[in-house]
C-alpha cells in the first residue's frame, strides 16, 4: 500500500498514531529479492511527519526475520539505525528447511508437529535476546506473531488445532519478560480464517499470570483496508486475559498505556 494513503486511513480511522514496519529479512532465500532501502524509507517517513505531524504520530519501524546465523549481520545493521520499534518474528522453522509460509514445508506433518517445531524457532530466537540482555543490549522491541504456525496449519491442513506444547510457550514467555521483549497481540489471523488473532486468550492469560502487564497491538496490515483491523477485540480479549496496559513504542522507548476501553 502507499504509506500516505495509509496515514490518511489512520485518520479516518480515528487512531492517534500508526507505526510502518517494512521487512528486513536476511534468509539466503529471503535476501535476493529484500528491497529495504533505509534512506528511501525514512524519507517517506520524514515527508508524512512533515505533512501530518500535528494530527498523528508515524512511526519508523522495522520487522526483522529472525536468522540466528545472520544475527551478527542484523545487529550491525540496527545499530547504525534509529527505529521507533524493531520487531523480531519467525518466519523459518529450521535449519535448511522451508519457511513456515511454503506449502510445502508441511508435506507429511501434522499440525502438532509444524506446532512444536515452529515454537521452537521462537524459543530460540527469545534466547538470543536474553543473551543479548545479559550483554546489556537490547536491539529488538517487540516478538511478532507467537503463534504464527496456526494460521497456515488453518491454511495448507484446513485445521486450527490448539497451540499445545506449553512448556515450550511457558519458556517463551519467561524469556520475554526476562529479555524486555514484549509479545504482540497480531489480528491478521482474524481476517485470514482463524477465530483468534496470535497469540489467543490461553497464552495471553499465560503471560499475566507470569507477570507481564503489557503487550503490543497490532494489525499487520499489508492493504489499507486491513490497516487497525481487529484492535478493538484484541484489546478487550487482552482485558479479560488480566492484561490492563497497551506497550506503545517512539524513538526506541516503550510507554506502558492504559488499554482504551
Amino acid at each position: 500500500m502507499k504509506p500516505r494513503e495509509a496515514v490518511l486511513r489512520a485518520l479516518e480511522l480515528g487512531l492517534s498514531g500508526l507505526t510502518f514496519t517494512e521487512h528486513y529479512d536476511t534468509h539466503p532465500e529471503d535476501w535476493p529479492t529484500c528491497c529495504y532501502d533505509d534512506e528511501a524509507y525514512g524519507a517517506d517517513v520524514a515527508a508524512l511527519r512533515a505533512e501530518f505531524g500535528g494530527d498523528i504520530h508515524i512511526g519508523k519501524g522495522i520487522e526483522v526475520c529472525c536468522q540466528p546465523d545472520r544475527m551478527k549481520r542484523i545487529l550491525e545493521f540496527l545499530a547504525g539505525r534509529d527505529f521507533d520499534v524493531v520487531i523480531l518474528s519467525v518466519h523459518w522453522v529450521d535449519k535448511g528447511a522451508g519457511a513456515i509460509h511454503d506449502r510445502n514445508r508441511w508435506a507429511g506433518k501434522t499440525a502438532d508437529q509444524m506446532s512444536r517445531a515452529y515454537l521452537a524457532a521462537v524459543l530460540n530466537a527469545t534466547e538470543i535476546c536474553v543473551s543479548l540482555k545479559q550483554q546489556s543490549r537490547s536491539p529488538f522491541s517487540v516478538l511478532g506473531h507467537l503463534d504464527l504456525v496456526r494460521r497456515y496449519g488453518r491454511r495448507f491442513l484446513g485445521t486450527d488445532a490448539p497451540l499445545g506444547h506449553q512448556d515450550l510457550v511457558d519458556a517463551i514467555l519467561r524469556n520475554c519478560l526476562a529479555a524486555d521483549l514484549v509479545p504482540e497481540i497480531n489480528t491478521s489471523s482474524l481476517r485470514q480464517g482463524l477465530d483468534e488473532p496470535m497469540p489467543g486468550p490461553a497464552v495471553v492469560r499465560r503471560y499475566a499470570e507470569l507477570g507481564g502487564t503489557a503487550l503490543a497491538l497490532g494489525s499487520d496490515a499489508h492493504a489499507v483496508e486491513h490497516l487497525g483491523a481487529g484492535l478493538e477485540r484484541a484489546a478487550v480479549m487482552a482485558r479479560d486475559c488480566g492484561i490492563s496496559r497497551q506497550a506503545v513504542f517512539k524513538n526506541g522507548h516503550m510507554e506502558s498505556l492504559p488499554l482504551a476501553e
